[in-house]
């Protein structure tokens, strides 16, 4: 049963179309992407803080009571204004009231449209680069769950085709144990053989029936687990490609420098860094400007008396703020470090998982070269014993060995393929080296 084959086509045109529409619809994904929409939003949010921004500011007072201002003008005029009239001989000069002037605006309203402009800001020119960074972390963090989802989808897809074909070998045993019933029968009624030989192949038939059951059942959980990963209903149908069949010859010589997991970190020791300029930044003063467009008066007057604008810069120097910048400074190195320290760690993981990826995929494929032989020679075995055994010169419990050996030499050949195809995913996993830009 000549199942598969080493080869160097790597042309699996149906598998690469269900790890296209695994990337679109899976859910995991969906969420790094809106993560990645999230961090261009903030990107623009940054850009926007070096723009003018204008906001329209209004407040309206109505007071009674409170503070007042006594002024006495009657008191300080009044006699003044007396003598004046006795001098003159009229009344040209008049009587004046002490008053009494609230302190808190009564019917007093002010509007403006004030506008503003950052001119020297260190600190947005930082948080600008910190967020044009995290978008390149978070596409590393998308790509990471992207390679994860196409090794689980090709684990699952390999998995379900050894299911399939497990089904079909276990089919064929019961197509063997079928013919071994009807030839016995045959030998019972010509006197040849006695009933054990019949009752004998009887059960078997039933044991290989139980394993068929069992085995489309190990066929539909793998189903379903595909169309999981797929997000497709379970039990939707999965189309096979014979371009599975071929092992790849040689796998791709590469290390691990294409990881996104080691962008990630690099990125968050870049962010690290860049908060650490920041905060030494703040030292820096900042300069805005302003020009407010406005009116203000009392009982909602609007004229050339109440319009008025106001244009100034503002300067804001920090020179002592008790240590808080000196240990934030110290925080964004120590964040620093604990990145370069994560990534150190996990260049030293990464090998070491690519080294054991090409060890079992190494393994794994001596171990189907030799279940390849093994299965040459079952199938051998028993054509032998088969024929013996038909010319009456032959146990039946010896040929009922020789086919038990037949169906786990084919079982054996599945299980090595799919740990080898497996393996291979696993190398190409450790060394990112998916194509992932061919998927739209």
């Amino acid at each position: 049963m000549n199942l598969l084959m080493f080869s160097n086509s790597s042309a699996q045109s149906r598998l690469d179309g269900y790890i296209t529409e695994a990337v679109q619809r899976n859910q995991a994904v969906s969420r790094q992407h809106f993560q990645l929409a999230k961090s261009l939003y903030a990107l623009q949010e940054a850009k926007a803080f070096f723009m003018p921004q204008a906001s329209l500011l209004a407040n309206y007072t109505k007071a009674g009571g409170g503070r007042t201002i006594d002024l006495p003008l009657g008191d300080l005029m009044n006699p003044v204004y007396n003598t004046l009239n006795e001098l003159t001989a009229s009344q040209k000069f008049p009587q004046l009231s002490n008053e009494s002037i609230l302190l808190n605006p009564d019917n007093f309203y002010d509007a403006k449209l004030r506008t503003s402009l950052p001119l020297i800001n260190t600190e947005i020119m930082y948080a600008k680069k910190i967020r044009q960074e995290d978008i390149t972390r978070q596409q590393a963090i998308l790509n990471v769950y992207k390679r994860q989802l196409v090794k689980d989808v090709k684990t699952a897809y390999y998995q379900y085709f050894q299911a399939v074909r497990a089904v079909e070998v276990y089919n064929n045993a019961l197509k063997l144990v079928q013919e071994n019933i009807r030839v016995n029968q045959s030998m019972l009624r010509n006197g040849i053989r006695n009933s054990t030989s019949l009752t004998r192949a009887q059960t078997e038939l039933q044991r290989v029936e139980a394993s068929i059951t069992q085995a489309r059942n190990r066929q539909r959980n793998a189903r379903s687990y595909f169309n999981f990963l797929l997000n497709r209903p379970l039990a939707d149908s999965i189309e096979l490609d014979s371009a599975t069949l071929a092992i790849p010859a040689a796998l791709p010589d590469a290390g691990i420098q294409q990881r996104e997991e080691l962008k990630q970190l690099q990125t968050t020791h870049t962010i690290a860094l860049l908060a650490e300029k920041k905060e030494q930044s703040l030292f820096t003063p900042k300069v805005s400007t302003f020009l407010d467009l406005g009116s203000q008066g009392f009982n909602w007057d609007f004229d050339n008396k109440t319009r008025y604008y106001l244009w100034g810069v503002n300067l804001q120097w920090d020179i002592f703020t008790g240590g808080q910048r000196k240990q934030r400074i110290k925080q964004a190195r120590a964040d620093a470090s604990i990145a370069q320290t994560a990534y150190s760690e996990a260049l030293q993981g990464l090998e070491l998982e690519l080294n054991r990826a090409q060890n079992n995929y190494n393994s794994a494929c001596a171990s189907f070269r030799i279940a390849q032989t093994q299965l040459q020679l079952s199938e051998k075995y028993f054509s032998d014993q088969q024929k013996v055994y038909r010319e009456g010169q032959l146990l039946y419990i010896e040929l009922l060995d020789a086919q038990d050996q037949l169906t786990q030499a084919r079982l054996q050949v599945l299980q090595a393929w799919a740990e080898v195809q497996v393996s291979a995913a696993d190398v190409e996993r450790a060394q990112a080296s998916y194509p992932l830009q061919t998927i739209q």
